[in-house]
């Protein structure tokens, strides 16, 4: 849904709207009451809601790291044989 921003004509308020496209324009100024909101044209700006790909994919902060191989070091032993008497 897209915020609108407002201000009164009147008595000089802004107000930030979040309304659908297909709603009316306001025209009642809620600090004043009287009829002198008018639209103002700025950046559109909007609200995400639900559970689609922008709460989902990008939560992580980055790319995810490539697993760390672990290495098995094989030891040998040799052993050693002593000379026993005959």
């Amino acid at each position: 849904m897209p915020i609108y921003e407002y201000r009164c004509s009147l008595c000089g308020a802004e107000h930030e709207v979040l309304q659908k496209v297909s709603e009316p324009l306001l025209t009642q100024c809620p600090s004043c009451g009287k009829p002198g909101l008018q639209k103002v044209l700025t950046a559109a700006g909007f609200q995400l809601k639900g559970s689609g790909w922008y709460a989902t994919d990008f939560k992580g902060g980055g790319a995810k790291k490539p697993e760390e191989k672990k290495t098995e070091k094989t030891e040998t032993k040799t052993e050693t044989k002593s000379a026993a008497p005959v």
